[in-house]
């Protein structure tokens, strides 16, 4: 072929997306997407008859999956909406500190420092009880657009 080098810029960084692009009249309830920069929950959408002067559009009515607040758009159905990468893993508990945060163990044999005891205070409640009891649990950890957050916990017994 040729010997020329070739060099491409790019604007992207090494990981992957926060997002991607999905279109709008294709989501549906209990997907997810981005309103306002926040990851969300659909809990309802609503599609609108095309108009004399244009496209059908969906309203979304969605739940932040990090803070529960609920965030409501309107998009043109056929245009396309930022749609949040959301991965949930989960790690079994080692420790809490004194300032509440927790010591997870990660599937590798490292540990995982640096996330807070959640907000909620039910699951907290568990967290803290079920810890102090001598239980051995399983957090679930949602992962969405670089923010982190404990969603879930289970009780695997005594090992």
């Amino acid at each position: 072929m040729s010997d020329e080098e070739h060099h491409f810029e790019s604007k992207a960084d090494a990981g992957a997306s926060k997002t991607y692009p999905q279109q709008a009249g294709t989501i549906r309830k209990n997907g997810h997407i981005v309103i306002k920069g926040r990851p969300c929950k659909v809990v309802e959408v609503s599609t609108s008859k095309t108009g004399k002067h244009g496209h059908a559009k969906c309203h979304f009515v969605a739940i932040d999956i990090f803070n529960g607040k609920k965030l409501e758009d309107i998009v043109p159905s056929s245009h396309n909406c930022d749609v949040p990468h959301v991965s949930r893993t989960d790690y079994q508990l080692i420790d809490i500190s004194e300032d509440g945060f927790v010591s997870l163990l990660t599937e590798s044999g490292g540990t995982k420092d640096d996330l807070r005891l959640p907000t909620d205070e039910n699951l907290m409640k568990l967290i803290k009880d079920g810890f102090s009891e001598g239980k051995d649990l399983i957090l679930s950890v949602m992962c969405a657009m670089g923010e982190e957050q404990i969603c879930g916990v289970k009780d695997i017994g005594k090992a």
